[in-house]
């Protein structure tokens, strides 16, 4: 209860999922807006990934192309959580809307793979 005693703009989990379920679930219920850590974090992951590509495919690309290209990344995660994640009363569940997103983008691979 102490931390809802006051009610921040938002909260963002900057760490790798540092809070318990129990420690969101009053967030999520005080209907703030709670950034999880998978969806923060998700930046430094894609930049990675986008350092990977330009390395195995030998590509150099400026700091503003990585930029947009990050960008557009992180854009679309939002969508995703946006998406998946609005409940009936207009609220977005940032947590539900990331954890399904990434199911989905998994069900979708494999799918396409043919092992599902």
């Amino acid at each position: 209860d102490r931390i809802l005693s006051y009610k921040p703009l938002c909260v963002a989990e900057v760490s790798n999922m540092g809070c318990t379920a129990e420690a969101v679930d009053p967030l999520i219920h005080a209907k703030m807006l709670f950034a999880p850590g998978n969806a923060v974090n998700a930046g430094g992951v894609a930049t990675s990934g986008l350092e990977m590509t330009q390395n195995s495919m030998r590509l150099h690309w400026s700091a503003n192309e990585v930029d947009e290209r990050l960008h557009y990344i992180m854009h679309s995660i939002h969508e995703q959580c946006v998406k998946y994640g609005k409940q009936p009363d207009g609220y977005i569940d940032y947590v539900k809307g990331a954890n399904v997103a990434g199911f989905m983008k998994v069900a979708n691979a494999m799918m396409a793979q043919g092992i599902v």
